[in-house]
């Protein structure tokens, strides 16, 4: 890629001053609303009592009328602890709050899913899972958010187990869905295949282990991964033993240098520095997907100096790798057919879906359509249907 190719430079009236952050979320930005209105005693009597206690005998009888007659069916429970918000740490519940109401935000707006945040005082993996089944009748699914790795993945493993719903980290699940959609477009503009590629991870937490997992399972076939220690390999413990088995075909050793030497694709999903001469030992024309927000690994002006493709987490660059791409129509496609799962095909079935809507305008500085494309909620969550339909782990309740 030519050195004079430069990058648009962020459009500055995206960005908000402090008096409009703090006025939007004074009072918080969520509030509840009636899908029927209470206009006089008869609506009364069929929204509360005596009317209610006709379909509370009902559910009695036949709990599975509770999909039918409660918001349950379409109601998602936006969990966290607090313990890794955005990029701002281990902040505690409470502070967590504005992110998980603006998750529940973004499910209205994109998925037309009602959603309710729940911040945990604790951080105990078997006490929150106790908690949520205790909580099982009152949603319908359970989106993950903000839970520091290793215990998220414990957590996300327990929970699918115990409850009989969809659940689903997004911190892990999201990005890796997304990744996936903008590399199938970035290869698409560029006439390459994910397979014939390198791929480098920065970051073995969360989003980095899942993201190697979904880009393995679409037919990548040289992945790999460092955290601050170097290259992950197979002296190491826990979640990392198991990703160093899948990972590193060729055994490389050492640090982000010998990591880089060749790689087609950079994929930052850290807080490391990407030193810049290192884009000059990567194989012709890259990719490089500097993820980390609000400061990506390395500037995405200088990025596009070296490299035939540059995405970022942020919203005033092109291609930006932003989970509200799949989450709202992933959770929206499992509630629709009542799964009980959301399983390795539905989130390949997003990711295909996501690539399909960005195929209609696609170019290396759109491999990812929009979201507030209008298609891309009702794409991801057909495709996401038909995939739980055929999978049998999926556990639909409602097939076709």
């Amino acid at each position: 890629m030519s050195p004079e190719r430069t990058l648009s430079t962020p459009d500055i009236e995206l960005a908000p001053t402090r008096e409009e952050i703090f006025a939007s979320h004074e009072g918080g930005k969520l509030s509840t609303g009636l899908s029927a209105p209470l206009r006089h005693a008869r609506d009364l009597a069929i929204a509360y009592t005596p009317g209610v206690a006709e379909v509370s005998r009902a559910i009695a009888a036949e709990p599975a009328l509770a999909r039918r007659y409660t918001w349950t069916d379409r109601l998602v429970a936006v969990v966290s602890d607090g313990t890794a918000v955005l990029g701002l740490g281990n902040i505690g519940p409470r502070a967590s709050l504005p992110v998980m109401e603006g998750k529940s935000a973004l499910f209205k707006t994109f998925g037309e899913l009602d959603s309710i945040p729940l911040v945990l005082d604790t951080t105990d993996v078997d006490e929150i899972v106790e908690t949520l089944v205790r909580l099982r009748p009152s949603f319908g699914a359970v989106n993950l958010e903000d839970v520091s790795a290793p215990r998220c993945f414990e957590l996300e493993r327990k929970l699918v187990e115990a409850l009989d719903c969809p659940v689903m980290h997004d911190d892990q699940h999201g990005t890796a869905i997304v990744l996936l959609a903008a590399l199938k477009g970035a290869c698409a503009a560029t006439g390459r295949e994910l397979g014939s590629l390198r791929t480098v991870i920065s970051g073995a937490g969360a989003a980095g282990v899942a993201c190697a997992r979904i880009l393995l399972a679409a037919g990548a076939t040289d992945v790999v991964v460092l955290d601050s220690r170097g290259i992950i390999d197979t002296a190491r413990g826990g979640e990392k033993a198991a990703l160093a088995a899948e990972t590193n075909p060729r055994g490389i050793t050492g640090g982000i240098a010998e990591a880089m030497d060749g790689a087609d694709v950079f994929v930052g999903l850290s807080s490391a520095t990407l030193p810049q001469e290192l884009l000059t030992t990567m194989a012709p024309a890259p990719f490089v997907f500097a993820l980390s927000n609000p400061d990506p690994e390395i500037h995405p002006a200088v990025a596009a100096r070296y490299a035939a493709v540059v995405a970022t987490g942020r919203s005033d660059y092109p291609n930006q790798i932003n989970n509200v791409l799949a989450f709202p129509g992933v959770f929206r496609g499992a509630l629709d057919v009542g799964a009980r799962r959301i399983t390795e095909s539905m989130k390949l079935a997003a990711a295909e879906a996501i690539f399909r809507v960005a195929t209609d305008d696609l170019g290396v500085d759109r491999i990812v359509p929009s979201p507030f494309d209008p298609r891309v909620a009702v794409e991801v969550a057909q495709a996401v249907a038909e995939a739980a339909r055929r999978d049998p782990a999926a556990g639909v309740t409602q097939p076709v």
